[in-house]
């Protein structure tokens, strides 16, 4: 083969060690190279046929395999007939294993399941914001969870906490002025979450944001008797939904994401 050649061997897709290697090769500026990625190695068949194309080919193998008893094998074959044979992870999951004094799981593709766990909570977190306080009531079909509720019921905080959990929300803010989308009353009654919270509670939450906005208290904002008509309507949006409510009165968010997170797993829809 004209070209260097090196195999890189992984019990899971071996991006890692195709990364360690090509920032290796960058380092050296003999021209190109040929880099041939075997995947999901499970037996020693398949480990015992990428030695004899090395051979063949007179290549160099780089690899990442999590199995202690595959990687012996590897590499004893691998010096049996002198071929250049490089353990990316082993050296290190070996001082770790030392200086942890635990041992490793062994699993292949963790690093994988990590990633794909990241993304999706990324992706939820991206998709709480798209579809935070109504903005677009398309989310409500998309969503794992709806939350409604008046305004300062910590709607859009809980959308951020249970994002961080993998779950997409989109949250509704119920006001007696405007008619709820529509879609609300076509998902699962299971999927929305009623934030229920007392009269004087609220008051006392909107005369802070008030002064928090340098606004004086007597704005109809904090006035208990529109308070009191919002959470009239509230209670009528929800019990025409038949979604279950919880109250948030004296919770944490923490709390009521933690009540939520229970209920969804007793009802999954």
């Amino acid at each position: 083969m004209s070209k260097p050649l090196i195999y890189i061997l992984s019990d899971s897709v071996g991006e890692t060690a195709e990364l360690v290697v090509k920032a290796a090769l960058s380092q050296f500026d003999d021209g190109p190279f040929e880099i041939q990625r075997i995947p999901y190695v499970e037996d020693r068949g398949t480990i015992n046929e990428t030695i004899a194309q090395a051979r063949e080919y007179n290549a160099m193998i780089g690899f990442t395999l999590v199995i202690p008893e595959f990687r012996e094998y590897l590499l004893k074959r691998a010096e049996e007939y002198n071929l250049e044979c490089i353990d990316i992870m082993g050296p290190m999951m070996e001082a770790m294993q030392r200086y942890l004094k635990t041992d490793p799981r062994l699993e292949p593709g963790l690093v994988h399941k990590l990633d794909e766990d990241y993304f999706k909570r990324v992706e939820a977190i991206e998709f709480a914001v798209k579809y935070d306080d109504g903005r677009d009531s398309r989310g409500i079909t998309k969503a794992d969870i709806v939350l409604i509720g008046v305004s300062r019921t910590s709607k859009t905080p809980l959308s951020q906490y249970l994002a961080h959990k993998r779950l997409k929300v989109a949250n509704v803010p119920i006001v007696p002025e405007v008619d709820p989308p529509e879609e609300l009353f076509k998902v699962a009654p299971s999927k929305c979450i009623g934030l229920k919270i007392s009269p004087e509670k609220l008051n006392d939450i909107r005369k802070e944001r008030l002064k928090s906005l340098g606004l004086g208290e007597e704005a109809s904002y904090a006035n208990i008797d529109r308070i009191e008509q919002e959470i009239e309507h509230f209670n009528a949006v929800v019990e025409r939904i038949g979604c279950q409510v919880i109250d948030v009165s004296h919770k944490a968010v923490e709390e009521t994401a933690n009540v939520i997170v229970n209920k969804m797993r007793e009802n999954p829809s």
